[in-house]
């Protein structure tokens, strides 16, 4: 994953256990891997690798780079916003194709915070 304006650049991992999130950005496998919603998890503050520590600061029309085997998707920021930490419905399958990336919100352990953006094909 790439995102120019807060300078991420990062591998990512199936799964989000503990050790993954160690040193990677952290898919969760119950989400899609190219079509439809990609889910992605890090950590903000705190540990070794702090990938998500800028996803606060994005903004509506922010883009942001996924790879996968080969292929190259691109996204705009369309929703920042603070979820609580049992609302998995952001990770559901809607029919779009989009990237939904959630940290934690410091000092707030029952909260998320949750970047969500739509793909934009690229010609």
């Amino acid at each position: 994953i790439e995102i120019p304006v807060i300078n991420l650049k990062a591998e990512i991992a199936e799964g989000t256990t503990k050790e993954i999130m160690e040193n990677y950005i952290g898919h969760f496998e119950e989400t899609k891997k190219l079509e439809g919603n990609v889910g992605l998890a890090a950590h903000n503050r705190g540990y070794k690798n702090n990938y998500f520590k800028d996803i606060k600061k994005l903004k509506e029309g922010d883009d942001i780079y996924y790879y996968y085997n080969g292929n190259t998707k691109k996204y705009k920021v369309t929703n920042n916003y603070i979820i609580s930490d049992t609302n998995w419905e952001v990770l559901g399958d809607n029919g779009k194709n989009m990237i939904t990336l959630i940290t934690c919100v410091e000092n707030q352990p029952e909260y998320r915070r949750c970047v969500q953006a739509q793909e934009i094909i690229q010609n």
